[in-house]
């Protein structure tokens, strides 16, 4: 029985693959548990629409990231955190944080993965926050001051 899979099964598909499987394994166990579906000719049709989908929006979304890559080149972001006398921080400066941080202060967004810490931010000062997307690198300042 040839089937399209809904999401990846291990040995077997991966999701949006269309695959000739034994027509137990199909009947007993891929389709009950909807993790494929029988590929008709309409079934091929939907999934072809929805693989150009699938890459309009993958290719927006990498050309949003590059724009958000080059607005954020040369930037500074400001964080400010509870330290010691001695500037040590209590708690240390998350990605998470960064990310907000430079949302709110110069709109633009990027995510986690893209940025690279060399060591964790555990003191007051400025630092050179490096960001990797595609390939391309671009960096920002971050100032973390204490509160």
């Amino acid at each position: 029985m040839k089937v399209i899979f809904l999401s990846d099964v291990p040995r077997v598909g991966k999701k949006h693959d269309v695959k000739e499987v034994n027509d137990g394994y199909a009947t007993n166990f891929l389709l009950p548990k909807k993790l494929a579906v029988i590929a008709t000719s309409k079934a091929v049709a939907e999934l072809e629409l929805r693989k150009k989908e699938i890459e309009i929006e993958r290719e927006v979304q990498e050309s949003l990231l590059l724009k958000n890559l080059e607005a954020i080149k040369g930037k500074t972001v400001t964080l400010k955190a509870k330290a010691d006398e001695k500037g040590h921080l209590f708690a240390q400066v998350h990605k998470k944080e960064i990310i907000e941080a430079m949302k709110a202060q110069n709109h633009a967004d990027v995510g986690e993965e893209f940025i690279v810490l060399e060591k964790p931010i555990k003191e007051v000062g400025e630092f050179e926050i490096p960001i990797f997307i595609k390939g391309k690198k671009s960096s920002f300042k971050l100032v973390v001051e204490k509160i």
